[in-house]
């Protein structure tokens, strides 16, 4: 197909291309924002409007590939493969052909829609290249000022919104740090606090250990106390008693107190004791009752010493006379 035809073709189906690019930016409006590019975009060294590989395409082949992107309808993207790009790099090889001019004027009005949804979805790479392709279509397009300071704002906009997002990431690390540094430190106060209240706990045991310690100790020597008043008391009665006996003894005359037998296992072992007793005499002088207040050793000579002291006989007298009597048992003796 000649060079002309091939530029008529296209003007004939361009419009209708054009159309349904115009539906399509429509539709893509709909679309959710992509996360902002920030300020790399801006930053870096922007790149050609036309790429190299496509400025490197003869003229022939620089026709049938726009022919091609209109009939896809790739009119400004992607990158590199696009309608816009082919007819500048044509416009370039041929700068006086009146077609590519027009089709070049076609193509800047949805380029400019393409780039303004871009810089509302925050693609602010894609927008740049799509500005750098409308300035290069036409510098003085009124449109472009505006442009590149949507551009240049949103740019700084999501930059700043990059920082304090940052700044707002970097505050709730250390507010984090913050926490958990408070939170070691309570857990460390609750340690400490726990092992002083251990400490405590185990000092109040060993007080209330040495008190009841102390309270048992007093108890018992208040028993033995008690113990010991009660046993002089009872050797004070018992005193009293043998006061009382030896004071009421000169009044009984014996007439006859039999010595008592030795028992003869304590004889044949030679086991020696004493035996007292507390006897009472009867009016007529006989032994009337008696029994044992204390043996050395025990159990060994109480039957004979009693039976010796009911055997005995005194004076009578006028009433009955209770007395005690040591008896002595002693081998040889």
């Amino acid at each position: 197909m000649s060079h002309v035809a091939m530029i008529a073709a296209a003007r004939r189906w361009l419009p209708v291309a054009l159309a349904l690019a115009l539906a399509a930016c429509s539709g893509k409006e709909e679309t959710p924002a992509p996360a902002a590019q920030g300020a790399p975009a801006a930053a870096a060294p922007a790149a050609p409007a036309v790429a190299a590989k496509v400025q490197s395409m003869g003229t022939e082949q620089l026709r049938e590939s726009a022919s091609q992107a209109l009939r896809e309808n790739r009119m400004y993207a992607p990158a590199g493969d696009n309608a816009i790009e082919y007819y500048l790099a044509l416009r370039d090889k041929t700068p006086d052909d009146a077609s590519v001019k027009s089709a070049l004027t076609d193509l800047l009005p949805y380029t400019l829609i393409a780039a303004e949804q871009h810089l509302g979805r925050e693609d602010f790479t894609e927008a740049q290249r799509l500005v750098a392709l409308i300035e290069k279509v036409d510098a003085s397009a009124p449109a472009l000022p505006r442009l590149k300071e949507g551009l240049s704002k949103g740019v700084q906009i999501a930059a700043k919104r990059t920082e304090d997002e940052t700044e707002k990431v970097k505050k709730d690390a250390e507010d984090r740090t913050r926490q958990l540094a408070e939170q070691q430190r309570l857990t460390e106060q609750r340690a400490k606090e726990a092992e002083a209240a251990k400490q405590i706990a185990a000092q109040q045991d060993v007080a209330r250990r040495d008190s009841e310690r102390q309270e048992a100790e007093r108890q018992a020597a208040a028993r033995r106390d008690a113990e010991q008043k009660q046993q002089q008391a009872a050797a004070q009665q018992a005193n009293a008693a043998r006061q009382a006996a030896t004071a009421a003894a000169p009044s009984l005359r014996p007439v006859s107190t039999p010595a008592p037998r030795y028992p003869a296992e304590a004889l044949r072992s030679g086991t020696s004791g004493e035996v007292l007793v507390e006897i009472t005499v009867g009016t007529d002088g006989s032994v009337t009752n008696a029994r044992v207040l204390r043996a050395t050793p025990s159990r060994v000579f109480d039957r004979e010493a009693l039976t010796a002291v009911k055997r005995w006989r005194f004076e009578p007298v006028n009433a009955p006379v209770t007395t005690r009597r040591t008896l002595v048992f002693a081998p040889g003796g």
